[in-house]
């Protein structure tokens, strides 16, 4: 039994799933912004279109006496970002999104997908370990992005959703920290396990750090919308606001400004 084509087979059946249940739940949104839904499907929609090619024996080439998966970063250079993307847009959900910081953050993981692959391409150990080490700046970069500033940008609003976000950061980080691990300690680096150790890795993490994340994501979002809306038509909520609505009517200002 050829083990790889069984693990990258079994692949991208988990992200048709897995994109064939995000656009259900895009069917009855619940206030969640369509957007969030079209990130989550495109995902694994992509992911699995690069693991078909290998799957069919495609997408390789073998580099130093060792084999390259080039679909892998073809699948990563797109949904790595668009994963910050959705991190991002959930910790500015109620606030006014910072295109500055969120383009750095996939800007920046562009470069960790690229100097990784010019690390696996690489002839030469010495210039392997050299890209290697100057894409794991590049990553610790995006950390620092993502526990720092966007951080701060979720504390802005409701606990509820800066309680979401940490849960989210700290599942995205235990993932994403995985990758670069196994991929030194992969036939791409030091070669303590095997290629077919390595394929089955390089499925699971992805799957739990794509469909993973997005249905938490997702299912998040939806019960804090969900909890918004009922505190928006409860009883005390309402007569709140028509008081408000008519302290503000009956002030000097609005008067003069009639």
């Amino acid at each position: 039994m050829n083990w790889q084509v069984l693990f990258h087979s079994l692949y991208v059946v988990g992200m048709a799933g897995g994109a064939l249940h995000f656009w259900i739940l895009s069917r009855h949104p619940k206030g969640v912004p369509q957007y969030e839904y079209l990130i989550a499907i495109f995902i694994p929609i992509w992911s699995g279109l690069a693991y078909t090619a290998m799957a069919i024996g495609q997408g390789k080439v073998e580099v130093a006496g060792q084999m390259t998966h080039y679909a892998r970063y073809i699948d990563w250079i797109v949904t790595t970002p668009l994963l910050l993307l959705a991190l991002s847009l959930t910790a500015m959900q109620f606030i006014k999104k910072d295109w500055v910081l969120i383009s750095s953050l996939m800007g920046t993981q562009v470069i960790v997908i690229v100097t990784g692959l010019v690390a696996d391409l690489s002839e030469r150990s010495w210039a392997r370990y050299l890209w290697y080490i100057c894409g794991m700046v590049a990553f610790l970069i995006v950390l620092q992005g993502i526990w720092g500033p966007l951080r701060a940008k979720s504390k802005l609003q409701e606990p509820a959703l800066s309680k979401l976000y940490d849960r989210l950061l700290i599942y995205f980080t235990v993932f994403w920290v995985a990758y670069p691990v196994v991929w030194i300690i992969g036939p791409s680096g030091f070669g303590l396990i095997g290629q077919t150790t390595d394929t089955a890795l390089f499925c699971l993490l992805p799957f739990f750090s794509k469909v993973g994340f997005s249905l938490l994501d997702l299912q998040g979002l939806r019960d804090l919308s969900g909890r918004r809306e009922n505190r928006a038509t409860s009883p005390v909520v309402s007569q709140t606001f028509k008081f408000i609505d008519w302290a503000t009517d009956r002030s000097p200002l609005r008067r003069r400004l009639r």
